[in-house]
Order: structure tokens, then C-alpha cells, then sequence
């Protein structure tokens, strides 16, 4: 009987809504499906900030839904015995999932969470509480399972273990465990919903007032979006005028929520980086604010001109040299583009030091990346590689760091491109060019770098989070400047740690949703981050080879290394200089080449 009375009161105050005082806690209006309804269309983002659907997830016999926050401290401390769940039933045909409702939590902070408390089922997004409101969910952590034929068989808590006003040595019921039971058996569920104890749920804060486009918010478009999303660029259209920021606001509220852009993919929690082009919270509240109010412009005389157009195609500067790929390569209509390879039509006599390298495509719009290492009598390695290009990442430009830092190509070196194409929708040609800046002062410090690339693993079959790890051991006392991370469309996330013996690990980069069209360099400030001889550098890495990856092009396969996107890598670069290091090299600005004392190479 008390059972029956807690849920009428339930639905009492479902069905009557709260009015809540400013700051008070937010009741979910309506009722919600009741127990035994069949759960109608739900939709929400997962950690790629793609829009996913209940059918995303495969078949299931079993299908477990989370909802959680990474505020709401009870929530925390379940997603381990969740875990442990997960690990118990996933054989048995049971799907787990997060469903993340945090009222300030964003797509990037969900997933770091699933990766600081090794949670390996799937976390999603419900940002406008559509899914939470169409189950009747109240609070933080409430679980849902759902049968194979889509029906709602169990809502409520996970046990009654873990309260708010403290811990049971042991669970008097495991409500969840004993209702998943009943449901693979096919048998009723003999208690199908409980109470919750746990964090009541809020809605998203309310759009604050807005500012105009000449107000502030075409200036912040400007500085934040105009360098790629200009005319002849990789980006699909220019954001440089009013008319051009109304005409995608949509869009542009869409993807500042799910944070897709401004690409930046490192957690904030974890290390400072000079080149971060993330949005501030205040930032993304503010154009959030200005697409909801229906995008005012203000003061015409007010507004901000545009950017200039560069002064330059290239984004280093006018090169001091310029090398040119022979032909074009044609790139098909459609389909699977595989990687291709070229030399560059020129050989290094001399050892060249280079401040400032750019890889330009003259069409970047079927230039997914490209990457670029010396090559010379013995070969191409990992020690060989110098940088890439993906659209919206930044050439390398040592000048940046401004402590006399650049990269030596040895003699007898030519320069090797390895290019993946995309499609377009027609047949395409492009010409690759390579930039070159020399040094205008002298050079103090060599470039360079670790790569940990393990080779001898194998992922398995539907394996949601499979773990990979390498590490190697500094030989020196080191500067580090940068990381930078490659996988393919399995990659989920990666962690670079250094371990300074006799001392705790400490995270230097976290990326907890990455994303393969977006792989991006982290720049540090020179000086920020030393580490001595002996420090171990190690990154983590996990894959998802499951069904619910939307690029995964064959669940069921056991993937391993390989260079095509079928295949799959783990690239973690670590870009250093040396701390003691002092070469004081003139280098003549023409060539690149190093000047002896009677100013001749």
C-alpha cells in the first residue's frame, strides 16, 4: 500500500506542475510513459555531439538508461556499480547508457567523466530533457530498463545502498539487478518501480539578456569563427557578415551546445594550451542567448567590419621557399578514397633548419589530412615525421613559442606527403603545395619528439571501450611544447601522463571525445611544463568497436594496426626541446642553411 500511494503521489506531481522560486529545485512536468507503455521515439547526442536514436544502440535484449550528472554526487558514486553490472550482463544481450541531464554539464565534461571513473558503456547527452521527461524521470541517479520489444518494465533506484544522508553496509534489495533478472527471463517485474533518492532534476538555465551582432556578438564571430569560415576556405560558408551569421544561427546554436565548434577537443580540467580556440562558457552563452532572441542587430553604424581578407594564401607568412607536388591527383565523385603518397620534387643537399612549415592544399576541400615527413636514403620512420594538416588546425609555426626553437632537415632529405582525399559529391583534382619559413634568429633549440605507437593489439568484436597504453622514458630533461594524437574512426579518447619518478602521475592532455575529422595539435607555453631524465610519458588510449559507433565500418570484425581507415592506429606525439640545449646557430634566411663564420653556408 505505501508503495502504491508513493507512485500516485508521484503522479500527482507530475501531473500538477511545480512553480518554483528562482533557485529552487525543478520537478519534470507530466507524467511520463507509464510501466508497460512501449517507450515512443527518444533522441539524444552522444560524445561525438551526433543526434542518436534508440535504434542506434542495436538489439538488445535489455536495454538499461542512467540518468546522471557530473554534479549530483550520488550519481558518481553508482556509475562504478554500474560498472560492475555492465561487466556482469553485457554477455547476456544487456545494452547500458548514461544518460547525462546535468543542467551546466556539457558533451565534453560527460565524456571526461566516463573516463575519470573508467565507466566503459556508452554515455549521451539529453541537453533539452526530452528523454528524461518522456520516462518520468525526477532525479539523478534513476534507472530505466527497457525489454527487447521496447517496452518500459522497471523505473527507479539502483538498490537502496547508496543514500543521500549516507551507506548501507550492504543493499537491503538490488532493485535493478533483480528487475534485469526477472526481464531476461521473461517474467514480470515484481516490483517495477521504486523511489529514488538522489539529485532532483533542473531544467538548463534560461537564455540571460542579449547582446546585438554590433554589440559584441559579430565581434566574438569574428575573432572565433571567421579565420576558417570565409570565402574559398575548407569551412561550407562564411561567417563574416551579419546577414551570413542570421542566415546559420540554427546551426550555429547547434553546434556551440554540442561543442563541435570552434573545434577543440582537450578537457579544460587538464593542462593550458596557447593555441585553445574553445569557447568560454560566458562566450557560449552569449550567442546562445543571441539565437534565442531571434538574432537582433542593433546599431547598423555600430557593427563591426569584417576581418580583413590575409595578406598572404599562407598562414605563415610569405614562405622563403615553396615546393609544389609535379601534378594533380583525382580525387572520384564518391566513394572510398584510399591513401596516397607522393614525394615532393626536391632534395635537401644541405642540412636546413626551418622556423615555420605549412602544408597547403590548392583545393582544401577534398583534403581530409595530410601528413608530412623527411625521407631520405634510409627511409621513412617515426623519427622522420615532421607535421600534418587537417582543416582548421594550425601550421606548424615554431615561431610561436619564441625561444629560438626549429626543425632540422638532415641532408640528402626530400619531403613525403601521405593524403587522404575526401569526396565532394563530384570529381575533384588537387595540388599540394609545401611552405617553408626559415629563421630570422638565431637557432638555440632542436625540435623534437616521442611516438608511442604500439603495434601488437587487436580489438575485439562490439568491444564499446578496448584499452591500449604505451609509454616511453625520457632520456633527458626536457621542455615540452605540444602533443598530438592519431587514430581512425574507432578512436574514442586518449590521456598522455608523465610519471616523475618517486611522484604521482599527472595528466598533461586529456581528449575524451575525440574525433577523427578533427585531429588537432595542443600547443603548451615554453617554460610551462618541464620535465626531468627518467619522467615516464604514457598514453592511454581507448576504441570503440561497438555498434553504436556511427563510423565503425564493421562491428564484428577484430580490428588491428593499419594504415587504412578500415584498420586502425595509435599515434601519441610528444614534441619537446631540450632543457640544457644552446646551439646558437646563424642561419642564412635565404636557404635555410647554416652560416660559418665568414658568412657563407
Amino acid at each position: 500500500m505505501i508503495r502504491v500511494r508513493t507512485v500516485l503521489l508521484a503522479g500527482l506531481l507530475c501531473c500538477f506542475p511545480v512553480v518554483a522560486k528562482a533557485g529552487d529545485a525543478f520537478l519534470a512536468a507530466g507524467t511520463g510513459i507509464a510501466i508497460g507503455d512501449t517507450v515512443p521515439q527518444l533522441r539524444f547526442t552522444d560524445i561525438r555531439g551526433l543526434q542518436r536514436e534508440l535504434v542506434d544502440f542495436g538489439q538488445y535484449r535489455s536495454l538499461v538508461l542512467t540518468f546522471t550528472s557530473t554534479t549530483c554526487p550520488l550519481a558518481r558514486r553508482t556509475l562504478p556499480q554500474l560498472t560492475e553490472l555492465y561487466r556482469k550482463y553485457r554477455d547476456h544481450g544487456v545494452v547500458f547508457a548514461a544518460v547525462n541531464i546535468g543542467a551546466t554539464d556539457t558533451i565534453r565534461r560527460m565524456a571526461a567523466q566516463a573516463l575519470e571513473l573508467n565507466v566503459p558503456f556508452y554515455f549521451v547527452r539529453d541537453a533539452d530533457l526530452s528523454v528524461a521527461r518522456t520516462l518520468g524521470i525526477t532525479r539523478t541517479p534513476q534507472v530505466c530498463v527497457i525489454d527487447g520489444t521496447g517496452v518500459l518494465r522497471y523505473r527507479g533506484r539502483i538498490d537502496d545502498q547508496q543514500r543521500l544522508g549516507g551507506t548501507r553496509p550492504v543493499a537491503s534489495r538490488n532493485d535493478l539487478e533483480l528487475a534485469l533478472q526477472q526481464v531476461l527471463q521473461g517474467q514480470s517485474v515484481e516490483v517495477s518501480e521504486t523511489a529514488v533518492d538522489g539529485c532532483l532534476l533542473s531544467p538548463p538555465p534560461a537564455p540571460g539578456p542579449s547582446a546585438t551582432w554590433a554589440e559584441g556578438i559579430g565581434e566574438l564571430v569574428h575573432r572565433k569563427c571567421a579565420g576558417c569560415h570565409r570565402p574559398n576556405s575548407a569551412a561550407p560558408f562564411s561567417l563574416l557578415s551579419y546577414d551570413d551569421a542570421v542566415a546559420h544561427r540554427q546551426m550555429i546554436a547547434e553546434v556551440v551546445t554540442n561543442e563541435t565548434m570552434p573545434p577543440w577537443y582537450a578537457a579544460g580540467a587538464h593542462g593550458q594550451f596557447q593555441n585553445d580556440c574553445s569557447l568560454t562558457d560566458g562566450e557560449k552563452q552569449s550567442l546562445l542567448a543571441w539565437v534565442a532572441a531571434d538574432s537582433p542587430a542593433g546599431d547598423p553604424a555600430q557593427a563591426p567590419e569584417p576581418p580583413p581578407a590575409p595578406q598572404s594564401d599562407w598562414r605563415i607568412g610569405r614562405p622563403d621557399m615553396v615546393i609544389s607536388m609535379l601534378g594533380q591527383h583525382t580525387i572520384p565523385a564518391s566513394g572510398f578514397v584510399p591513401y596516397r603518397y607522393t614525394v615532393l620534387p626536391w632534395l635537401f643537399l644541405q642540412e636546413t633548419w626551418v622556423e615555420a612549415i605549412e602544408i597547403r592544399p590548392l583545393n582544401p576541400a577534398v583534403v581530409h589530412h595530410c601528413n608530412m615527413a623527411y625521407v631520405s636514403s634510409a627511409g621513412v620512420g617515426e623519427d622522420t615525421f615532421i607535421t600534418g594538416y587537417v582543416p582548421g588546425g594550425q601550421p606548424m609555426d615554431l615561431g610561436r613559442f619564441g625561444n629560438g626553437t626549429a626543425f632540422r632537415i638532415p641532408a640528402g632529405s626530400g619531403l613525403g606527403l601521405q593524403i587522404h582525399y575526401t569526396t565532394t559529391g563530384r570529381r575533384e583534382q588537387c595540388r599540394i603545395q609545401v611552405g617553408l619559413r626559415f629563421p630570422r634568429t638565431a637557432v638555440r633549440r632542436q625540435l623534437r619528439h616521442v611516438l608511442l605507437d604500439p603495434r601488437r593489439w587487436k580489438i575485439p568484436p562490439y568491444e564499446p571501450a578496448y584499452e591500449v597504453q604505451a609509454a616511453r622514458r625520457l632520456d633527458r630533461d626536457i621542455d615540452l611544447l605540444g602533443m598530438f594524437t592519431h587514430m581512425h574512426v574507432r578512436g574514442r579518447d586518449m590521456t598522455f601522463l608523465a610519471t616523475i619518478p618517486g611522484q604521482p602521475a599527472e595528466m598533461l592532455l586529456q581528449i575524451p571525445n575525440y574525433n577523427f575529422e578533427w585531429q588537432l595539435g595542443y600547443e603548451l607555453t615554453p617554460g610551462s611544463r618541464k620535465l626531468p631524465a627518467g619522467t615516464e610519458i604514457k598514453a592511454v588510449a581507448h576504441f570503440d568497436n561497438s555498434v553504436f559507433n556511427p563510423f565503425n565500418p564493421d562491428p564484428s570484425r577484430a580490428v588491428g594496426y593499419g594504415l587504412q581507415t578500415v584498420d586502425e592506429m595509435f599515434n601519441g606525439f610528444v614534441f619537446f626541446v631540450d632543457q640544457h640545449e644552446d646551439l646558437q646557430l646563424q642561419v642564412d634566411p635565404v636557404n635555410g642553411q647554416v652560416m660559418w663564420p665568414t658568412g657563407r653556408p
